[in-house]
């Protein structure tokens, strides 16, 4: 079977999980079997990216298309137009498009990924005009595509509320996670990280998400400022500015001088020993299609407080800690209860955390993904 992957909209550390979604699934298809060839369609800034990511898979072909994703309208047009001839090219048995959009018309039957229904129940994470395009071309995605893959169950009941989809047209394709977050990387390792993200030897609790409104950042630097004098500990953010950068840095500015930190972005190397390294993983998020993030960190043995919104309950299940994701008094109290938490607490968490992680496979995620793109094929 010749798979098309339609990679046009990947940039390369931008599109955060979504990133980690395609290519963790990609590298576990490319594994398979012989019989799939995996045909994916680059753009200008993740081609060669792709190339050297899949050097090592024989039955991976990377193929350039000349459009830039940070052109977002041109690379629409580019998808709807240059795709679909080169999909033909190809005589591909299906076209895969695992970022929400896809050609209104193509040669071959069509798998599309939608992960979430964000930009309709948090449309303060798009401009206006961005918030129309995505549901024009999402809503053309749902009538079009022989099947539609969801990452959580929750995000697929959102996507049958907001689109009014038969559910039974939908395909849920949890997400895994790297193994390597449970790798142990070693005190010395994880002493080298503190020092030279924090700057001191203190105990920290670690968050990773950037600046999108619904991330809710403010909420949780608030939280920390409320229980930041009966704790030692400091609060490490790392993530990029985004559309809810203003109300961060207003709540940055009343933090405690010092003791909150803040960082774009971290090697894999170092972003595995700083979970491992920190007393507890924050994540004030209220909505996630899936919350990777969450998985990471359980793996690495680290301590969770989560929301409970959108998909985060499904991943973490009982192996988390909740608090109310719109009441900073709640968070600082769990704040409060996670520094001051007994080892033997810590160590039945850690344990629950790493069992439930060790549920979530990619190869699983390759399998379901597999399944539905053979089952589309078979309709044509």
């Amino acid at each position: 079977m010749k798979v098309a992957v339609n990679l046009l909209f990947l940039i390369p550390g931008e599109v955060g999980g979504s990133e980690t979604y395609v290519c963790e699934t990609l590298r576990a298809l490319a594994g398979t079997e012989p019989g799939v060839a995996l045909h994916l369609v680059a753009n200008r800034e993740n081609y060669e990216f792709l190339r050297h990511r899949y050097s090592a898979h024989p039955h991976v072909v990377v193929h350039l298309l000349h459009v830039r994703a940070a052109n977002r309208y041109a690379r629409i047009i580019a998808e709807q137009t240059a795709l679909p001839r080169l999909v033909k090219r190809l005589g591909a048995d299906v076209l895969w498009s695992p970022g929400y959009t896809m050609p209104a018309v193509a040669s071959c039957p069509q798998v599309v990924s939608i992960l979430d229904m964000q930009y309709r129940t948090h449309p303060d994470d798009l401009s206006l005009v961005a918030r129309w395009t995505t549901h024009a071309l999402v809503s053309m995605a749902v009538r079009r595509a022989a099947h539609i893959l969801a990452i959580s169950e929750f995000s697929r009941d959102e996507i049958v509320r907001e689109t009014g989809v038969a559910a039974e047209r939908l395909q849920v394709t949890p997400l895994g996670v790297d193994p390597r977050f449970g790798e142990d990387v070693g005190d010395a390792r994880r002493v080298d990280a503190r020092r030279r993200f924090l700057g001191a030897d203190s105990p920290f609790f670690l968050s990773v998400a950037h600046s999108y409104p619904h991330k809710n950042l403010p909420l949780l630097v608030n939280a920390f400022r409320l229980a930041a004098g009966d704790m030692p500990h400091r609060l490490l953010l790392i993530g990029k500015p985004r559309r809810g950068e203003p109300a961060l840095q207003q709540a940055l500015a009343a933090a405690p001088a010092g003791r909150v930190h803040r960082i774009n972005g971290v090697s894999r190397d170092d972003l595995i020993a700083l979970y491992q390294a920190a007393d507890a993983f924050v994540f004030p998020s209220l909505y996630e299609g899936f919350g990777l993030p969450l998985l990471e960190a359980m793996q690495a043995g680290t301590p969770v407080l989560a929301t409970g919104e959108g998909s985060t309950r499904e991943v973490g299940g009982d192996a988390c800690r909740y608090a109310d994701g719109r009441d900073p008094g709640a968070w600082a109290a769990a704040l409060l209860d996670l520094a001051r938490m007994k080892p033997a607490t810590r160590r039945q968490l850690t344990q629950a955390g790493r069992t439930r992680a060790a549920q979530f496979l990619w190869e699983r995620t390759a399998s379901l993904t597999l399944a539905a793109l053979r089952s589309a094929r078979s309709t044509s």
